[in-house]
């Protein structure tokens, strides 16, 4: 248990990719089965403990200290999990048992029941020292939040084997923790599995940002075609069995029953998923009431219809067809989307243009508010896992921006546990002299650990009053840090005061010159809708 905590502590306080698939790679060669593969099912999100729930932690933790003390403290640490392993009365030895396994840990917790569920985890933080129970409360919380994605959990196990990451995926959804079958063909000890499981997820492929690279690209040798703003689906069937996936391989059938129901064909889908219907389409922050649901009702299928607008065809009949060209995927894909149900699928339209210049107007002046750019496929390019550089290019619109005062700043987590990271932005409302500010937005990146540095100690120096890990800082007309913010988008919202919900805000720049008096004002953002 003590190399899996060791794991965490040292993944979470590194920030480098490069660093953390080094540590990844060596826990993975050096741990014994099964140990490694359920540290690899617990970091991927595929470990289920279903007798203990985060809540039974603070009825813990209330039987043994103060729950006012525990507030304090969790308040100041910012992580439940670490507060709890550094609260936890130590029980007889300060150094615990150095001989309790992830293994052991993972089999008591998922033979446990529900009612015996919350007895079991105590006695396994009372055996276990503070890194071994900071990792068990991360096991039973579900969220390890230590900056590994299942996709780079996924490359550590390809450098480890030195095979291409595109094969472990393809794999990954016939295969179970904890996973000895995969580890065993890595090293080289066994072949590579066969998986008997049908409607598998193809890795998908993605496309780099234009950037400087347009000058350098001939328009005939690419297609352009909209970027949706939804979200990024694989649908596949094959053997009886449909499955809908994310861009990153998560199964979302269960949340969108409506679509999967509706996939009547033998092949696999890549395209983008969307609310509403094909004449009709849905902005994102209608998306989300479908999105994260475990169980969806009647009237959510109602009122919000899912469907999926093509970009691509993977396989069909059980012919692969990622190795063709994209111009001959997409005459097959026109073909193959005109037979399926024309309220759940449609094909995304081709853009004509004859220059760069043409295509750049179109950009910014798209058909639909929901298109966010144009994407650029290169006609002879394969379907590639990855982002390979050159086949497809993606030319976003550019962001808005407005100037924002900070009005309530939050502790973060992880590496960022000591500082006020989570920031709360307002512009102002109001007639001329009773002015005040409304909330807009929230943003916790887009800044540089030395600005981080700089905002945290404004917020220190300018609170006025405290709300647990929340601190209200002074913003007024004449006090107050004005921020520029970017974001994708703006839709109406009857959750927030200003009617005003924004799409990926993040902090973009700090106007330490500009007064807070000066910040823009609420019909700024309501132009924008109207526009």
């Amino acid at each position: 248990m003590n190399r899996f905590a060791e794991l965490l502590d040292r993944l979470v306080l590194t920030p480098s990719r490069n660093g953390k698939l080094t540590l990844l790679t060596s826990y993975f060669r050096t741990v014994e089965d099964p140990n490694r593969g359920l540290a690899l099912a617990a970091i991927t999100g595929n470990l289920d403990i279903a007798a203990v729930k985060p809540a039974m932690l603070r009825t813990l933790v209330g039987e043994r200290m103060d729950p006012v003390l525990f507030g304090y403290s969790y308040d100041y640490v910012g992580d439940l999990a670490e507060t709890v392993s550094l609260v936890w009365p130590v029980q007889g030895s300060e150094t615990g048992d150095h001989k309790l396994t992830l293994a052991e840990v993972v089999r008591q917790l998922q033979a446990a029941s529900r009612s015996d569920g919350p007895k079991v985890l105590a006695r396994l933080l009372d055996e276990a020292e503070v890194s071994a129970r900071f990792a068990i409360i991360k096991l039973v919380t579900g969220g390890l939040r230590i900056g590994v994605s299942a996709r780079l959990a996924k490359q550590a196990l390809a450098d480890l084997g030195q095979v291409d990451v595109a094969e472990i995926e393809e794999l990954w959804h016939g295969l179970a923790p904890p996973y000895e079958a995969l580890f065993a063909w890595l090293e080289g000890r066994a072949p590579k599995p066969e998986t008997a499981a049908r409607a598998l997820f193809r890795p998908v492929m993605l496309a780099n940002a234009v950037g400087g690279d347009l000058e350098k690209l001939d328009p005939a040798d690419y297609a352009a075609e909209w970027k949706w703003d939804g979200i990024r689906v694989q649908a596949v069937r094959e053997g009886g069995v449909q499955r809908l996936y994310s861009r990153t391989g998560d199964d979302v059938s269960g949340a969108f029953p409506d679509l999967a129901e509706a996939m009547d064909f033998v092949g696999a889908l890549d395209g983008e998923l969307l609310v509403g219907t094909p004449s009709a389409t849905g902005t994102f922050s209608v998306l989300q009431q479908r999105l994260n649901r475990k169980t969806v009702s009647t009237k959510m299928l109602r009122d919000y219809p899912a469907f999926m607008r093509c970009y691509d065809l993977l396989q069909v009949e059980g012919e692969d067809l990622r190795g063709l060209p994209f111009r001959e995927r997409r005459v097959r894909l026109e073909d193959f989307a005109a037979r399926l149900d024309p309220a759940r699928f449609d094909l995304s339209p081709l853009v004509g243009f004859a220059n760069w210049r043409e295509l750049e107007a179109a950009r910014a002046a798209p058909p639909h508010p929901i298109i966010e750019g144009v994407m650029l496929k290169r006609w002879d390019s394969p379907y590639l896992a990855g982002r390979p550089k050159g086949p497809w290019f993606k030319w976003k619109r550019d962001p808005h921006t407005v100037d924002a005062v900070l009005m309530y700043a939050q502790r973060g987590h992880g590496k960022r546990s000591s500082f006020y990271s989570d920031y709360t932005f307002g512009v102002w409302s109001g007639p001329e002299g009773g002015e005040e500010l409304v909330p807009v937005g929230k943003a916790y990146f887009g800044f540089t650990d030395e600005e981080l540095r700089q905002i945290d100690k404004y917020v220190r120096d300018n609170t006025i009053e405290r709300f647990g890990p929340v601190r209200s800082v002074r913003a007024d007309r004449n006090n107050g840090l004005v921020l520029e913010v970017a974001f994708e988008g703006l839709n109406r919202s009857s959750r927030h005061k200003s009617g005003v919900a924004m799409r990926f805000p993040r902090i973009s720049r700090l106007r330490w010159d500009k007064p807070a008096g000066e910040a823009d004002r609420i019909e700024t953002l309501k132009a924008l809708l109207d526009g």
